[in-house]
Order: structure tokens, then C-alpha cells, then sequence
């Protein structure tokens, strides 16, 4: 929950996220860093830099929120007429299968829209950005009624079609986790919307790089770091595009220690929004299958995000693994009985115990009745082995998905 506090309720145990109002005199150094308030000599020194006010993070406090920010009924506004206790709404959960056969549809046809917007990219033709704002308010949509649904469907994979699968998956990924951070469904929109747009401008570079077999050499990569001058050509002037979705344009390939581009910025440079599609543009790129290379694990593309910590913001790091989970929804896995089974659903508390479906016996090699098995159940002492990639046992993913999720 992101919340503007002025400097006089800054309290010890608040997450800064960032500085919203400072006044800026002679003297003053512009205050850009984030982090926990430990005690009361940080106040003091953002009040001597005359910061006014600060956007704070409770999700990130040690502290909750005050008293007089907290959703309250409004008693103002109760008349004499308004005797009897309103009811309080009661936000309808929509299960992973339910939502998951709206979700198929939606992004199979998602996939369809931006294979043809990028098409259209290429041949020079104006980008229709009203499609892409469509795009990311369904997803979005999904994403707040069940989250799982649309991310499960991240794992089907097709190295043909990697450009625009990249495009839809980084826009699930970012609003699943924008969602699991406390942003606001207006501000999780804007950060859709700036995924979908992060590598758009590749279809303006020569398409041979990106279908061929082999890894790019040197040229061909400085080739492809020219898409994001190319996404930026592409968005300007363009109406209802943010700063926000400028930002993650321009800084997704930016990395903590200066070792990215095209700046080469540093530490605090560098917002928190473009620190989230860094990490998921990365995460997504290694999971996915592309003409030069197989995707990996999801566990391995997670190690390899926490062991960079020179490069990636390690405690976003370990939120969007608690988010997703070591074995996020989709992925199949191996259980200690010798059963394979399908991750549903994930565990917040702990990533290592989700919620699966066991769907298969992998020493006799064939299928059994599906059961649902929550790994945190005290009924049996199950835990999970391994992830298990879907050929090594001859299994169709997409097939799978639908006979065990659609209802």
C-alpha cells in the first residue's frame, strides 16, 4: 500500500519509497534514495534537505498504517434515513478454473493482436496503441480476479512466436507482481502498459537477428540495443503514454552496478519500476523458448537473478520469487511418491509448499485420476523433488492445462 505522508509523519520502522515534494534552495541536495527509516537522525537530515513530502510503502514498513489513512466508513454522510447497517461488499473469488477458460481465450488472442501490431511495426505502418491499452486492461482485469489463471498460461511455450509471447508474458508477470507488491489498479495498468511496450522497438531492427538459430555475435547485439531508442521513436507523441511507461522503456536493460545500457546508470538511478521489468524482462527471456536456445527452469532463472545481486535489486528479487514461488503455477513437478503433478496455485508463505495436481505416476509411466494436494497439509508429509520439463515424459502441456483446468 503506497501512501503520501508529509515530513511531520514520518515515523522510524516507515519504507520510503521515493520523495514526492522537496523544496530545492540554494544549499539543497535532491533526495533520491529509498529504504527503511531505522531512527530519527535520517528524519532530521531529509527535513534539513527541506523534503516536504514522501511516498511510503507499508507493504515494505515495519509499522502499519496510521490510524487516520485506514479505510474508514464514511459517518458524515450517514442521514437519519440510513438507520439500517449497510451490507459490506463481498469481493467474489473466482477460482483458477474458472477464470482459466477466459483466460485462454484472451490470450491466444492477445498473442494474435500483437503478432499482427508487430507485424504491422515492421512493414513501417502506425502503431495502434489504443489495442495495446485494451490489451493490458484485460490482463490486468484477469490478474485481479484470479491470479493464477493468466500465469499459468505464461508457461506454453513457442520459440516461433517469442517476440509477442515476450510482450503478453511480461505484462502478465509485471501486473501479477505490481498486484502482490500493493499498487493500485490504476498504477498496475500503467505498468502493463509499459511492459507491453519494452521491446516493441525490435520490429524495427532487421528480423534475421532475432529468427536465427545461433546466439547474435558482437554486431548483431549492438544491433539490438538499438531497440530501445527504436521503442521510444515509436511512443512519442502518442497519446496516454506516462512517464512511468517512458521510464521502463528506457532503463529495462539497466543494471544496478552500471553494467547495463544504454546509460549505463547506477543504484538509486535507476525507479522501481524499472528495477521490476528488469527483472522480469530476464526472467521471462530465460524461461521461454527462442530459436537459439531451449527455455530453462523457472528455479534456475530465479537462482540466476538472486546470485547477480551486483545487478538485480535483491529484495525485489526475493519478493517476486515469494510471489511466483520456486515452482510457479504451470510448472510440473516431481513428488517424493514417485508422482508428477501440476502447481495450481502458490504459497506466499512459503514458496516451496504450493498447491498441486497430481495428475500422473512416473515410475509405471501413466496417468492416474487427478487429486488436488495441498503440500502444506499435515495429512501426508509430501514435498516436492524436482521440476519435471513436460518432454521428458512425452507430455503436451497445452493439453494437459485444458483437460485438468478448463470446467
Amino acid at each position: 500500500m503506497l501512501i503520501t505522508l508529509p515530513i511531520s509523519e514520518l515515523v522510524p520502522g516507515m519504507f520510503v519509497d521515493s520523495v514526492s515534494k522537496q523544496f530545492e534552495g540554494v544549499d539543497s541536495i535532491k533526495i533520491k534514495t529509498r529504504g527503511l527509516v531505522r531512527d530519527k537522525s535520517i528524519i532530521k537530515r531529509l527535513m534539513s534537505e527541506g523534503v516536504q513530502e514522501l511516498l511510503i510503502d507499508f507493504t515494505q514498513s515495519d509499522v502499519s498504517v496510521p490510524t487516520k489513512y485506514q479505510l474508514k466508513p464514511d459517518a458524515e454522510l450517514v442521514t437519519k434515513a440510513d438507520i439500517k447497517p449497510k451490507k459490506a461488499k463481498i469481493k467474489k473469488i473466482i477460482s483458477v478454473e474458472q477464470e482459466f477458460a477466459k483466460a485462454t481465450v484472451s490470450y491466444d488472442q492477445h498473442n494474435r493482436n500483437l503478432q499482427s501490431l508487430y507485424g504491422d511495426v515492421t512493414s513501417g505502418l502506425k502503431m495502434n496503441i489504443a489495442l495495446l491499452d485494451d490489451i493490458a486492461k484485460d490482463i490486468v482485469s484477469s490478474v485481479f480476479r484470479n491470479h493464477n489463471a493468466m500465469t499459468i498460461l505464461t508457461r506454453l511455450k513457442d520459440k516461433h512466436m517469442y517476440n509477442w509471447r515476450h510482450m503478453t508474458n511480461c505484462a502478465i508477470f509485471v501486473t501479477v507482481f505490481a498486484k502482490y507488491l500493493g499498487y493500485k489498479e490504476n498504477i498496475v495498468h500503467e505498468l502493463a502498459m509499459g511492459a507491453l511496450l519494452h521491446d516493441l522497438g525490435q520490429a524495427k531492427l532487421p528480423q534475421g537477428i532475432f529468427s536465427k538459430p545461433e546466439k547474435v555475435n558482437k554486431l548483431e547485439m549492438q544491433a539490438i540495443k538499438k531497440h530501445v531508442a527504436q521503442s521510444l521513436g515509436l511512443v512519442k507523441g502518442e497519446k496516454g503514454i506516462t512517464p512511468l511507461m517512458l521510464d521502463m522503456i528506457v532503463n529495462h536493460h539497466e543494471r544496478l552496478d552500471g553494467s547495463g545500457y544504454p546509460r549505463g546508470l547506477q543504484g538509486e538511478k535507476l525507479s522501481r519500476p524499472a528495477r521490476i521489468m528488469a527483472i522480469v524482462d530476464v526472467y521471462d527471456a530465460m524461461t521461454a523458448d527462442r530459436p537459439h536456445q531451449l527455455g530453462d527452469e523457472p528455479i534456475n532463472a530465479l537462482r540466476y537473478l538472486l546470485a547477480n545481486k551486483q545487478m538485480f535489486d535483491s529484495e525485489l528479487v526475493q519478493r517476486f520469487i515469494k510471489c511466483l514461488g520456486v515452482h510457479p503455477v504451470g510448472t510440473i513437478v516431481k513428488l517424493t511418491n514417485e508422482r508428477l503433478a501440476l502447481v495450481t496455485e502458490g504459497n506466499h508463505q512459503n514458496p516451496i509448499q504450493p498447491k498441486v495436481k497430481v495428475f500422473y505416476n512416473a515410475k509405471h509411466k501413466h496417468h492416474v485420476t487427478a487429486k488436488d494436494v495441498d503440500l502444506t497439509s499435515v495429512e501426508h508429509d509430501l514435498k516436492i523433488v524436482a521440476s519435471i520439463k513436460p518432454l521428458d515424459y512425452q507430455l503436451n502441456l497445452a493439453r494437459l492445462l485444458k483437460e485438468h483446468l478448463l470446467v
